[in-house]
């Protein structure tokens, strides 16, 4: 764990850069986050972090979607709603038969 510290804390201030950057450029934060995590996945040597896939959902997503539901656009979601309900209705219906896809 303490070889990881150093990889973590620069991580930890990636995000936040980040977060900044994308506040500048006025786009939401969690594109950026996951276009620079492609992005480290790809460069060779550094330590691997692995997480147990219950704690995103339990521990990481709930807060980026209760800041994201302060920060909504109600006219956008007005415009999307049918694209944004089929696809919540596909990923809750299709959800049992995840194993199998």
């Amino acid at each position: 764990m303490h070889n990881l510290l150093p990889f973590l804390l620069a991580m930890i201030a990636a995000i936040v850069l980040l977060q900044m950057f994308a506040a500048k450029l006025k786009i939401a934060y969690p594109i950026l986050l996951v276009v620079a995590g492609l992005l480290v996945s790809f460069v060779p040597g550094l330590p691997v972090v692995k997480i147990n896939p219950d704690l995103i959902f339990f521990i990481f997503l709930p807060p980026l979607l209760f800041e994201a539901s302060w920060t909504i656009s109600f006219k956008e979601m007005r415009k999307w709603y049918r694209i944004i309900t089929s696809f919540a209705f596909l990923v809750v219906f299709l959800q049992p038969y995840q194993s199998l896809l």
